[in-house]
């Protein structure tokens, strides 16, 4: 079975990769879909996100790496995907998914949400915060792969 798992991954973090993962050994394929929200001031561009993805992501199979804009939903039907994955942190991370999941459920033919729940080891991990420890030229380890804190000091300022 073929899932999405949508978001900005500006930047992609271990505990994207971590949902990312899971949902491939639990349905068998995801398509990791790069949202292109031009309202939305972001670190990296569309393309650098893909580009990091796909080296992150590039011992993975059964793992496509893409972009969308519009809607979720009119995307996960040209993918002739029927479940989207959204991974959860927290209790506040469900009340904000839940909205989306049900208006995804009854837009046009819908699709239907899966939330799997973030690991205890990522639960703190967020893209704000890892762009924010990078400000500062701070151990992105915990928050996200080598290749991407390497780039997101390079953008913050040259930090190495």
């Amino acid at each position: 079975m073929k899932v999405i798992y949508a978001g900005s991954f500006d930047p992609v973090t271990n505990g994207h990769l971590d949902i990312i993962k899971r949902a491939k050994d639990i349905f068998g394929e995801v398509i990791v879909a790069v949202l292109k929200n031009t309202k939305k001031n972001s670190l990296f561009t569309v393309e650098e996100r893909l580009d990091l993805l796909r080296e992150v992501l590039k011992d993975e199979d059964n793992i496509e790496i893409d972009s969308f804009e519009g809607l979720l939903v009119d995307y996960a039907r040209s993918k002739n995907c029927t479940t989207i994955v959204r991974g959860l942190r927290s209790a506040g991370d469900y009340l904000n998914e839940y909205s989306l999941a049900m208006a995804n459920m009854h837009y046009k033919d819908g699709v239907e949400t899966v939330f799997l729940l973030g690991s205890n080891t990522h639960l703190f991990v967020s893209s704000t915060l890892a762009k924010e420890v990078a400000v500062f030229d701070g151990d992105l380890s915990l928050f996200v792969p080598d290749i991407v804190g390497k780039a997101m000091k390079e953008k913050l300022g040259g930090k190495q």
